[in-house]
C-alpha cells in the first residue's frame, strides 16, 4: 500500500482554524519599511495583493489595515476605487472580475507620536456575486506581514538651490508609486519612492520660451550631485536629448532611463539618477564618489516628456529588477506647495506660472522624505 504523508503544519492548521471557503485571497509581497515623511508623520507604503478566486465579480466595499490588532486605517468604497489596480492595468477599480488579481496600493500615515506596529493584517469587506443568496456579504482577514524595521538610508540632496518641485513623489502619486512592472518572470516596483525633480524660475514657470527646446526649462543643465559617499555600479551616456512636450515612441526598456548613473550607497541601497544630458556624466563604473560631488547635468534623455531629474533608491543595482526603498534627506526647506498634480501638469504643458501656496517662513525639515508636490530648497 502506498503511504501518503502530510506536512505536520497542515494538521496543525486544520485543528486550530475552521475550514471555510475564502473567495478572496490576501497577501503582502513586500513588507513596508517605516520612514519619516516631510509632513512629520511616519509612513508605511506597500501593496496588498487581492485575488478573486471565485466565478463571479467581487465588489470591494471596505478595507481596514490593522497594526498589532488595532485599526490604523480604514478605506471606504470610493477610496478603494482609486487604489485597487488589476494586474496589467494602470486604471483603478472598485470591483474585481471573476478569477482576477489586483494590487491595492496602501499609504498608512501614523498619527504623530504613535508607535510603529510590529505586525500588519488586513480586513476586507466585500460582496461576492457568486456566493449563495444571503451569503454574498463576506469578510476576509489576511495578508499578515511583519513590518520591516531595516534602517532607512540617510542621504544628502541630489541637487542644489531653490525652487525645486517634488513631482510624482511619495506617497499617492500614481506615476511612480503604482508603477508595477512584470520583468524577468516577476513583478517589481522599483519606482515606489521615486521623485521627478523639476524647478520653477523666479516667475513660477517650469519653462519659458519655446517648449520644444530643453534649454527653455529652468532645471535643464543644473548640476546633479552625489547624495553620499558611494561607488558607481553602472552608468550610461551618449543617448540623445528628446523633444520636450511628448513622450518618445519606440523607447526600449534599456533606453528608458536615458543617460543615468547608479550609485551603491552600501547596505543593499542603490540610488538611480536618470535622464541626464548626453556627454555630461563625469563618473565611470567603479569610481568612488564623495557626497556633494557633481556626477552629471540634468537633461531630457530616455523616456522623458520634459527635462527633469528622476531619482530613486532601491534594493538592487538595476533600475527595474529591484524594489523601491524609502530614504530620508538630512536637511532641506519646504518653501511652498502646489495645488496638486493636475495644476502642475497644466503649468508644465502651458508654460504658465504654477500657483504655489508659500510657507512663510520656510519650514526646515530634518531626516525626512519630501512628499509629493512640495517646493523645496536644498542647501548649497
Amino acid at each position: 500500500m502506498l503511504a501518503v504523508s502530510f506536512p505536520a503544519h497542515a494538521s496543525e492548521i486544520s485543528d486550530d482554524i475552521p475550514e471555510e471557503m475564502t473567495p478572496l485571497l490576501l497577501s503582502v509581497l513586500h513588507a513596508p519599511v517605516p520612514f519619516n515623511g516631510s509632513d512629520g508623520r511616519t509612513h508605511l507604503v506597500y501593496e496588498l495583493t487581492v485575488t478573486n478566486f471565485s466565478s463571479g465579480e467581487v465588489a470591494v466595499e471596505k478595507v481596514e489595515v490593522l497594526g498589532d490588532g488595532v485599526v490604523l486605517q480604514s478605506l471606504d468604497t470610493a477610496t478603494i476605487a482609486t487604489r485597487l489596480q488589476p494586474a496589467g492595468q494602470r486604471e483603478s477599480t472598485g470591483s474585481l472580475a471573476k478569477s482576477t488579481k489586483a494590487t491595492l496600493f496602501l499609504n498608512v500615515a501614523l498619527a504623530p507620536g504613535s508607535p510603529i506596529p510590529q505586525q500588519l493584517t488586513h480586513r476586507v469587506m466585500a460582496r461576492a456575486n457568486a456566493a449563495p443568496p444571503g451569503h454574498q456579504e463576506i469578510t476576509e482577514t489576511g495578508g499578515q506581514t511583519a513590518v520591516d524595521r531595516q534602517p532607512v538610508v540617510i542621504i544628502g540632496p541630489p541637487l542644489q538651490g531653490a525652487g525645486y518641485i517634488s513631482a510624482d513623489s511619495c506617497c499617492d502619486a500614481t506615476r511612480h508609486t503604482r508603477a508595477a512592472l512584470p520583468i524577468n518572470g516577476r513583478v517589481w516596483i522599483s519606482q515606489r519612492m521615486a521623485v521627478d525633480w523639476e524647478q520653477l524660475d523666479n516667475e513660477g514657470r517650469i519653462y519659458s520660451g519655446t517648449r520644444e527646446k530643453p534649454e527653455s526649462y529652468t532645471i535643464y543643465g543644473k548640476p546633479v550631485i552625489a547624495v553620499c559617499d558611494g561607488v558607481v555600479v553602472n552608468t550610461v551616456d551618449g543617448q540623445t536629448e528628446q523633444t520636450p512636450g511628448k513622450y518618445p515612441a519606440g523607447i526600449s526598456l534599456a533606453e528608458a532611463d536615458g543617460n543615468f548613473v547608479i550609485l551603491d550607497l552600501g547596505q543593499h541601497h542603490y540610488a538611480l539618477y536618470a535622464h541626464m544630458q548626453p556627454g555630461s556624466i563625469r563618473v565611470h563604473k567603479g569610481d568612488r564618489v564623495a557626497r556633494g560631488q557633481v556626477i552629471g547635468l540634468v537633461g531630457n534623455t530616455g523616456n522623458s516628456v520634459a527635462p527633469h531629474l528622476h531619482f530613486q533608491v532601491m534594493d538592487g543595482p538595476s533600475s527595474f529588477t529591484s524594489n523601491g526603498l524609502p530614504y530620508e534627506i538630512d536637511s532641506f526647506q519646504v518653501t511652498g506647495q502646489t495645488p496638486g498634480t493636475g495644476a502642475f501638469d497644466k503649468a508644465e504643458a502651458d508654460g504658465t506660472p504654477l500657483a504655489v501656496t508659500p510657507e512663510s517662513p520656510p519650514r526646515t525639515v530634518k531626516n525626512a522624505l519630501p512628499l509629493d508636490q512640495l517646493i523645496i530648497a536644498f542647501p548649497k
